[in-house]
């Protein structure tokens, strides 16, 4: 890694008024290698391969005998699901692991790091946070993360901001309510969306290659449709048969509850973990962002004991961030089913990377950092992918 180096870089765009952005300002020295470079290219960001549906398909309404909603089958191929980084060789993904003790910081780390190309500008932005519980973080997204990422956002001179999800157990109203997401959106001016309370019209079917579930599955037709889209997700395990539930698990609240018991499905099946996977296969993120300021390193997803992880993760694949924050599971002391397979053996990073959604091995993954207390971190981490 090269060490000491002072950077200082304007981010350029119209939508962000040519701000300078000081990465020095925010203490950035000791860049690794790559640079503090653009992921983020122009053009859209996010999305499926191919067209949207139709306007003209988006006439089905109704339930059919099984109860599931009607909506157009969209099918994609999955080619260019694997995330381009055009700074990153061939085949391989780039995550930024950023020690910190503030959620402001790491957020604000990580977009300026990544932040060339600018995808957000006069783009329709959907943010997907981790909201199945009003559960404290990391039972569900902090609220001070979500702030800052839109935040961001709106200094990136998005067009158009969104915040989306389905909740389960809890209502999701009720988790709006209790973490007082209304009167967060309403400070930036973002819409706010039920994924269960779509309508008919608002969902898309998806049947990945090989799948796993009975008949495929329905996901939010918003998250398919987006300009681009932000994931963030927290740092944990889960209890109920998932093992861990991070960025690829954050996708999991994309399918509704309402109608055919997806959840039922899933939650009963051997393939639960593969199952989680492949609903991944139904969009591609623009940018990912994990909180991983505490930990749960057993039970969850809701409550479990806690352990402080200090760090933020960074970047656009879902297998390489989910491998990494494996890893620091492991660093911290986890239960068996962290602790005893390698991370890529664990099943929703081994469906996942089969599936094309992101790097195939450890050896695939650069992991990025900034100073010299994240670089020591790594170091600590980069065994535990093997």
């Amino acid at each position: 890694m090269t060490g000491g180096i002072f950077m200082t870089r304007e981010i350029r765009g119209k939508g962000i008024a040519r701000r300078k952005f000081l990465l020095a300002g925010l203490g950035l020295v000791g860049c690794s290698t790559l640079g503090a470079k653009g992921l983020f290219q122009s053009g859209r960001a996010s999305g499926l391969p191919g067209e949207a549906p139709s306007a003209s398909n988006r006439g089905l309404s109704g339930m059919t005998a099984s109860g599931r909603l009607s909506s157009p089958v969209y099918s994609p191929d999955g080619s260019h699901l694997f995330p381009a980084d055009p700074l990153a060789p061939a085949g391989k993904s780039r995550v930024l692991l950023i020690k910190t003790d503030s959620r402001a910081d790491g957020v604000r780390k990580a977009f300026a790091f990544f932040m060339d190309s600018n995808p957000f500008r006069s783009k329709k932005v959907l943010i997907k946070p981790n909201f199945n519980t009003s559960d404290e973080t990391p039972g569900s997204t902090h609220n001070d993360t979500l702030k800052e990422i839109l935040s961001e956002l709106r200094i990136a001179g998005a067009k158009e901001l969104t915040i989306g999800d389905r909740s389960g157990p809890e209502p999701t109203e009720q988790v709006f309510d209790k973490k007082g997401i209304r009167e967060l959106a309403r400070a930036f001016e973002a819409r706010l969306l039920n994924f269960d309370e779509l309508g008919p019209d608002g969902y898309v079917k998806v049947t990945p290659p090989g799948s796993h579930w009975q008949d495929g599955f329905l996901v939010a037709r918003p998250v398919v449709e987006a300009e681009a889209l932000v994931s963030t997700c927290c740092l944990k395990t889960h209890g109920f048969g998932g093992v861990f539930t991070m960025s690829l698990k954050n996708s999991v609240g994309i399918v509704p509850r309402k109608g055919y018991t997806y959840m039922r499905e899933l939650h009963s099946s051997p393939h639960q973990r593969r199952m989680i996977a492949e609903i991944n296969y139904a969009y591609k993120p623009t940018f990912i962002i994990l909180d991983g300021l505490v930990a749960f390193v057993d039970q969850g997803p809701m409550t479990g004991p806690r352990k402080e992880a200090h760090v933020f993760l960074a970047g656009v694949d879902r297998v390489a961030i989910d491998a990494v924050a494996v890893a620091i599971l492991k660093e911290l002391g986890s239960n068996d089913a962290i602790m005893k397979p390698k991370v890529f053996e664990q099943e929703q990073i081994a469906r996942a990377a089969e599936l094309g959604l992101g790097v195939s091995s450890p050896d695939d993954i650069i992991i990025e950092t900034l100073d010299a207390a994240s670089a020591d971190y790594a170091a600590k981490i980069r065994p535990l992918l093997s």
